[in-house]
């Protein structure tokens, strides 16, 4: 069991797969045990969950940097994504990075029928590039190598944006909301389980959005709207809403208004520090990112069969800080890398 900021979690020595998993703080993951057991002796009811929908809507609005009102909340990236898919014009032009995410990209590219392009261009082209597009989508932070875009130059060119920041929200400390679209899931900085989403829209962007999974939980009132017509969706971002996925939701609720209240700087300065204390000690620059996508023979096997959970990513080792790694997983990867090597 380690403690970091505060908080325990029962997290190994080696796990360096954050971009895969976040691992919750103890008692997130007793909030959780504590519903499922509430569930399976017949004390749940489906309103108990709102107060959490609601707690973690509050939760990430404010990590991102926009109101809650903004915020939609539903169940995975490509599905936020898919609604703004849905609603651009035909003939669309969308740029993105060679090689991004494909729940970034794939939604925009299935509207190919009515005339919508999508062009990939090498990341240090796509500020621009940009101006001669009508939308941009994009990673804050890619999944596959850790690389951070030019937000600040993306925002000068005036073209659209969508930001995926799900590699990014939880150690990035940077407001998003100037963005026409912030959509990511819960489960890696934010330390949740898998099963939630959340879509930023700023006001401006509305009019290409379309509630194509319209619901009854996207109602106003989502108990008045269980049954029958006419259609009567919520006034602000909740018209996307999907019905939640209870326990993702109480997880969530219990890690966002936790993390919002660190130190967002000194949360950074750990997972990056470490980040680039492991680049320094293999002789590479630093680069600024929680992820760290090594390129040496056979590093996920001699990582892996150390002890070292990572992941494989686009041929090469991807290893991710989060809060509660320490010096002790940087020397794990030395000795499994370059024995004899660890200071």
């Amino acid at each position: 069991m380690r403690t970091a900021f505060g908080q325990q979690f029962d997290v190994p020595t080696g796990y360096l797969n954050s971009a895969s998993i976040g691992i919750p703080p103890a008692f997130a993951a007793d909030e959780v045990a504590s519903s499922v057991d509430r569930w399976r002796s017949g004390g749940s009811n489906p309103p108990d969950f709102d107060a959490a929908v609601v707690t973690a809507r509050e939760g990430w609005a404010r990590l991102v940097g926009v109101h809650p009102d903004r915020v939609a909340s539903g169940a995975a990236v490509s599905q936020l994504v898919g609604l703004v898919a849905a609603g651009i014009p035909d003939g669309t032009r969308v740029l993105v990075v060679r090689g991004e995410f494909t729940s970034a990209t794939f939604p925009f590219a299935a509207q190919a029928h009515r005339g919508v392009t999508v062009t990939e261009v090498d990341p240090a082209e796509l500020v621009e590039r940009a101006p001669g597009f009508d939308l941009v989508s994009v990673s804050a932070v890619q999944s596959a190598d850790g690389a951070i875009a030019d937000l600040d130059g993306l925002r000068a060119t005036g073209t659209r944006v969508l930001l995926d920041v799900t590699q990014a929200v939880g150690w990035l400390p940077v407001e998003f909301g100037w963005a026409d679209w912030v959509v990511g899931a819960s489960y890696k900085w934010v330390l949740a389980p898998r099963g939630a989403a959340w879509l930023a829209v700023r006001p401006e962007a509305e009019d290409w959005i379309r509630p194509v999974a319209a619901n009854w939980y996207a109602g106003q009132d989502p108990w008045d709207t269980v049954y029958g017509l006419p259609l009567r969706l919520a006034d602000n971002a909740r018209a996307y809403d999907l019905a939640p996925v209870w326990f993702t939701q109480v997880g969530a609720a219990a890690t966002l208004p936790w993390l919002v209240g660190l130190d967002r700087r000194a949360v950074h300065d750990h997972c990056v520090g470490l980040a680039d204390d492991l680049r320094a000690r293999l002789d590479l620059p630093p680069r600024g990112s929680a992820i760290v996508s090594l390129d040496l023979p056979d590093a996920a096997e001699r990582l892996l069969g150390a002890g070292v959970r990572c992941s494989r990513r686009a041929g090469r080792a991807r290893l991710a800080f989060a809060l509660y790694n320490t010096i002790e997983d940087v020397d794990r990867v030395i000795a499994a890398l370059r024995p004899g090597r660890v200071e």
